[in-house]
């Protein structure tokens, strides 16, 4: 499935994470950390973004970025590359340090501001075994500084967070905020294998899905919206368009027809939706071959970009897919 591409406008929100490669320290020890700083203190400069909330574990970290000027993924490339650059200076080592490309999840920030700050300040207690008893104490984090522990970095920008706060004592508030821990909803969007492109009240996924992305196909919005979906309920949502039932479209039946539409299209959308492989599709339809699969996603695209009346069914039915499928 191809890598859904990045969403950039001016002033976006992102919660941006990245891993050492094989899970592997990318932090040894201050010197590091501080490493690590004095890049988020170059790329505020130099790209002016906004940093909004950090916090630095042993092989991983957490970003909550503001770009007024669309540009994430070339601030990126310099964090990740000069980050790299120093770390094998440090370390007399050579070669790459990250698992590959960056994580950067768009963030609704009228309503996801608070929770996202507090899910990436409490990393280091929420683990199955705490870095720290009290939350406070752990110190490459912002969120000793957003409690007034610390002196907080020069770049870093607490004051939308204390506005959405919307409380006079905001030092005081904030802390017992992180305290209560993550909601419910954080915690299940967090808990997957494979997190969504956006986090977002409803309306302003249709945003993106409507204006921002007009111009991109339905699949490819929707795997940048989406995480990969299931083939179960991509399947149910199709059955349900073509008013069949899931084991007519997934079951081999004697005499069926070669113009079975609803599940040529099952199986086409299973491909550019679910990221499976061939083989995996081949068993959910119970084909014994690929080819089948390969030859049928094949005739799906090819009478899409050519029929557009069809064109627009399979919109339709993304359309569907993308509203009714958590």
């Amino acid at each position: 499935m191809p890598r859904p591409q990045r969403i950039e406008y001016e002033n976006a929100f992102y919660h941006v994470m990245n891993r050492g490669r094989g899970r592997k320290f990318i932090f040894h020890d201050e010197n590091y950390f501080h490493a690590f700083l004095d890049t988020l203190s170059e790329v505020h400069i130099r790209f002016d973004c906004i940093i909004h909330a950090y916090c630095l574990m042993g092989n991983h970290y957490h970003l909550l970025i503001e770009t007024p000027h669309a540009n994430l993924s070339r601030i990126m490339r310099h964090i990740n590359g000069v980050y790299t650059q120093r770390y094998n200076r440090l370390k007399k080592t050579d070669g790459p340090l990250f698992r590959g490309r960056f994580k950067a999840i768009l963030v609704d920030k009228d309503e996801y501001i608070m929770q996202l700050t507090r899910y990436i300040h409490r990393n280091p207690i929420d683990m199955k075994k705490p870095l720290v008893e009290n939350l406070s104490e752990y110190q490459w984090s912002s969120y000793p500084a957003y409690i007034n522990k610390v002196k907080p970095e020069k770049w870093l920008y607490r004051n939308f967070t204390y506005d959405v706060l919307g409380h006079r004592s905001k030092y005081k508030a904030y802390e017992q905020f992180v305290l209560q821990g993550n909601d419910s909803e954080i915690e299940k969007i967090y808990s997957r294998s494979n997190l969504p492109g956006i986090i977002g009240a409803t309306e302003f996924k249709t945003w993106v899905y409507d204006k921002l992305l007009s111009k991109v196909s339905s699949e490819e919005k929707t795997r940048i919206i989406k995480p990969p979906l299931t083939m179960k309920p991509i399947i149910k949502i199709i059955a349900n368009f073509y008013g069949q039932n899931i084991d007519e479209i997934t079951q081999v039946a004697a005499g069926r027809t070669s113009e079975f539409e609803a599940r040529k299209v099952a199986m086409y959308l299973c491909q550019e939706l679910s990221g499976k492989y061939l083989k995996d599709i081949a068993k959910y339809f119970n084909l014994s071959h690929i080819g089948s699969v390969s030859y049928n996603t094949s005739t799906i695209r090819r009478k899409r970009h050519e029929n557009k009346k069809f064109g627009k069914k399979i919109d339709k039915i993304i359309k569907l897919i993308h509203e009714q499928v958590t």
